[in-house]
């Protein structure tokens, strides 16, 4: 659903399977969109960067 905060690994892995970007947040401060490249315990790559998992928040961005 657009909008809504991923957080989980099921999330991760469905929107990197699926294609779906998301929109990444450091606070109110947007950071960054794409793909999912990569995700792990503690990171997720997304344009080459690897994102902290605990210090960004990553939201569904389907159709953008």
């Amino acid at each position: 659903m657009n909008g809504q905060m991923i957080y989980d690994d099921q999330h991760f892995l469905d929107h990197m399977c699926s294609q779906v970007p998301v929109q990444i947040y450091c606070g109110r401060r947007h950071s960054d969109i794409g793909f999912i490249e990569y995700y792990g315990k503690e990171f997720v790559q997304v344009n080459n960067i690897f994102y902290n998992r605990k210090q960004f928040t990553f939201v569904s961005r389907p159709g953008y």
